[in-house]
């Protein structure tokens, strides 16, 4: 996770001193689709420093905020914030910005309240989806199923589990196929270092893990938040044995 953060930070930072006076109106968002007109009215000599001075901020204060999170609190909170700080960041961004321009019509401010109505949702959608990857994947064994609940859930049979033991350790992982992987919390199908698929249920960092292999060869890596991974071990090979 802190790689990630760092490169963000340095993203940050290198985009504040990407964007010149003379080059805005081919690569800053916004001004480059105004006509001479309306650049004639937006301070774009003041709004250079202001946008510069808000991304070396904004990639210092990222960096501090995540890595402090991530050593003093819990490292899959520092991806969350990670992902979410930089668009409460943008929010007041467009906001602030909103003084740079002259252009006091209802066009242009249709514009801005648009752009950050589009910046809440966006970050009430992200915010929510990474708390309800992090809620509990629990198991729930009801008659002869086997059902792993929550994001990326299944259901089995028992008649489905060829085997089922507790491992020390989860296989080197490659790359993320389909799903939601922070720090210590895994969830979806993964590609291993060797090329193999696997499925993954890991909400903590709980060791050892439940690791079960079904009948038609699907490998599946669990690891509880809430509860014991013995005794979740233990429910499903007693149910299974029933």
């Amino acid at each position: 996770m802190i790689v990630p953060i760092t490169i963000l930070s340095i993203l940050f930072i290198g985009i504040g001193f990407i964007i010149t006076e003379k080059n805005a109106k081919y690569l800053l968002s916004g001004y480059n689709t105004m006509s001479e007109n309306e650049r004639g009215k937006f301070d774009i000599k003041s709004y250079i420093p202001y946008f510069r001075n808000f991304h070396i901020f904004l990639g210092l204060s990222l960096f501090v905020i995540c890595l402090s999170v991530y050593y003093f609190i819990d490292p899959d909170w520092s991806g969350i914030v990670m992902t979410t700080y930089p668009i409460i960041a943008y929010i007041f961004f467009v906001w602030k910005g909103n003084q740079f321009s002259k252009l006091n019509n209802k066009k242009s401010n249709r514009k801005t309240i648009m752009t950050m109505i589009f910046l809440v949702v966006v970050f009430i959608t992200i915010a929510g989806m990474f708390l309800n990857s992090l809620n509990d994947n629990n198991i729930d064994i009801t008659g002869n199923t086997i059902k792993i609940k929550g994001d990326y859930g299944m259901e089995l049979k028992k008649s489905d589990i060829k085997s089922i033991k507790l491992v020390n350790e989860l296989p080197e992982i490659s790359y993320k196929m389909n799903g939601f992987a922070l720090q210590n919390v895994k969830k979806g199908y993964f590609k291993t270092k060797t090329g193999e698929k696997v499925k993954l249920f890991i909400n903590s960092d709980k060791y050892p893990l439940i690791y079960i292999i079904t009948e038609d060869n699907q490998k599946i890596y669990y690891s509880s938040k809430e509860k014991s991974n013995n005794i979740v071990f233990k429910d499903l090979k007693t149910a299974i044995s029933k």
